[in-house]
């Protein structure tokens, strides 16, 4: 069957995510979707198997087959989404750590990964296990960036992210909210004035992440690469789970163990570690405020106070 005669769906996910944005590029984008994956199966002479499902909120994966009959993945991100960073990641890191891209088509905003399992993230593993392998792979991809590189450095990104923090914390509704925002800004204000540490950073590891492979045990997917202090990447990864860490009996010492774990797992300072996952888990919960999920910026804001 050629690609022009193949039936291309989009998973209900990514369009109610894409809807959710109100941006006319990527409704614009969603329309045209289906073509552009036919462009890109002709473009490298792919077969589609099938297109993965639920699939994710900033793009589309299909499972696909290469003109030698080798699997792989296509991957297409949404307009907002920035893939040449993610391009020049997955070519720094080669495979080391993360899925190996084996071609990019910026005209598409389109990738060719290798195939991994899809069906087996490291969410599939008990949380202690987890967190344990997925330190290790983290670690992996802390290298040093190539030089010259296009990547935000994270005291940039901090400092958007703090002028955002202070938006907030002026508004009459973030009252009980203020001494929280204030420790995290400090924290933050702390953390940057002796921050010197360059490393090549993931940006969003957690265990969704993270997949399971051939070649190595796990690998990790969908970077939103940084260069910065390692402290800051495992920050994400300390937050993860909290449904998990919210139903354990004491939770704060649960908290703190997890930390002292990972810090100690990956040789990174533990105040640091904390200092940055307060910072990150206050950002992220207001942020969920803001998009009107106050679920999950509960269960944010009730780790950052923890710490």
């Amino acid at each position: 069957m050629s690609a022009a005669e193949q039936q291309i769906s989009v998973p209900v996910r990514l369009r109610e995510a894409v809807a959710a944005r109100r941006d006319p590029a990527g409704t614009a984008w969603l329309e045209s979707l289906p073509q552009l994956v036919r462009d890109c199966l002709d473009h490298w002479k792919l077969t589609l198997e099938r297109v993965f499902e639920p699939g994710g909120r900033a793009g589309l994966v299909a499972y696909v087959r290469t003109d030698d009959d080798s699997p792989a993945v296509l991957k297409l991100g949404v307009p907002a989404a920035m893939p040449d960073l993610e391009y020049a990641a997955l070519a720094h890191w080669d495979g080391r750590g993360a899925v190996r891209l084996i071609e990019a088509a910026p005209e598409h905003r389109a990738m060719l990964l290798e195939r991994l399992h899809g069906e087996v993230p490291l969410l599939s593993l008990a949380e202690s296990k987890a967190m344990l392998e997925a330190a290790g792979t983290l670690q992996r991809l802390w290298v040093a960036p190539p030089e010259p590189h296009p990547f935000t450095r994270v005291p940039e990104l901090v400092a958007g992210l703090c002028e955002e923090l202070r938006r907030h914390r002026d508004l009459a509704a973030a009252g009980e909210l203020r001494p929280l925002l204030d420790e995290a800004l400090a924290v933050a204000d702390e953390l940057l004035a002796d921050s010197t540490e360059e490393v090549l950073l993931h940006g969003d590891f957690h265990h969704g992440n993270v997949l399971a492979a051939e070649r190595s045990p796990w690998l990790a997917i969908d970077p939103r690469p940084l260069v910065g202090e390692r402290a800051y990447d495992l920050a994400w990864l300390a937050q993860d789970r909290l449904e998990t860490l919210a139903g354990v009996p004491g939770p704060e010492a649960a908290a703190r163990r997890r930390l002292q774990r990972l810090s100690d797992a990956v040789d990174v300072d533990r105040d640091r570690l904390r200092g940055w996952t307060l910072f990150r888990t206050v950002q992220a919960g207001l942020g969920s405020l803001t998009a009107d999920d106050p679920r999950q910026a509960a269960l944010y804001l009730e780790f950052a106070a923890m710490l």
